[in-house]
């Protein structure tokens, strides 16, 4: 199994998005991590992703500490991270690519998931650049040695996929952005691992006692419901740099 680097704007963002896919990695003794982009060290949401991480097998926090476009509680006296410099942004995730050395770096699509979050579509753009970025040694020399990681997965919901989570989230007012079915490229079956993953979602205490967020509403869902909902995984690939053999794959 390659190992995997998730680079996901939110707490939380992990465990729903890839949850499934870095237990599936961690299971097999592939080295796995999650980089978080907002959301400061020492806010409240840090012990859960803690947790949450714990549950997936996938190391301590890496946050970058950035604030939260949609609350300022996030990481008072920090920048948001859609109005930091994208320079900063992308240096600091090269830094975090070169030190974990990634076989594949899983982040958020062009549209920022189904309710285009504007964090989400920033990280998407940054976590491209990085990925570039971190081959090439004449860019950011300050942070270490140059890796190239072979793929990056694109967490996605197609079209035909959105299923019963779109009347759920269109019920709470948000809004239902999907990609074409052509664009998936990974549909990755995660039910052996759905246990895990609902625990990584259940330990962000916080998202899950409010009415409008993910985890709330999939928590207040019957059992079978939500395994319809979470045990399925897509991606669409995208490979970084010169091309070398074969495409690296997600699963075997």
């Amino acid at each position: 199994m390659p190992s995997l680097l998730g680079v996901l704007a939110h707490p939380d963002d992990e465990s729903l998005l890839a949850g499934g896919v870095l237990a599936q990695h961690a299971a097999a003794h592939a080295r796995t991590a999650v980089v978080t982009m907002t959301w400061a060290p020492d806010s409240p949401r840090a012990p859960e992703l803690a947790d949450a991480l714990r549950a997936l097998g996938a190391g301590a926090p890496r946050m970058l500490g950035y604030g939260d476009a949609r609350n300022p509680q996030a990481a008072p006296g920090r920048p948001r991270l859609v109005d930091a410099p994208l320079d900063e942004v992308v240096a600091a995730l090269v830094q975090q690519i070169r030190s974990f050395r990634p076989d594949i770096v899983v982040t958020h699509d062009a549209l920022g998931q189904l309710t285009g979050h504007p964090d989400h579509r920033r990280t998407h753009q940054a976590a491209l650049l990085a990925v570039q970025d971190a081959g090439l040694a004449h860019l950011h020399p300050e942070a270490g040695e140059p890796w190239q990681p072979r793929a990056v997965y694109c967490a996605t919901h197609p079209e035909s996929g959105v299923g019963e989570l779109g009347p759920l989230l269109e019920r709470v007012g948000k809004s239902i952005l999907a990609v074409p079915d052509s664009y998936v490229t990974t549909s990755v079956d995660v039910t052996r691992w759905a246990d895990m993953k609902w625990r990584a979602i259940l330990a962000h205490r916080g998202e899950v006692a409010r009415e409008r967020s993910l985890p709330g509403i999939l928590a207040r869902l019957p059992e079978a419901d939500r395994n319809r909902i979470i045990q399925t995984e897509h991606f669409t690939r995208l490979t970084p740099g010169p091309a070398k053999g074969d495409p690296v794959q997600l699963t075997h």
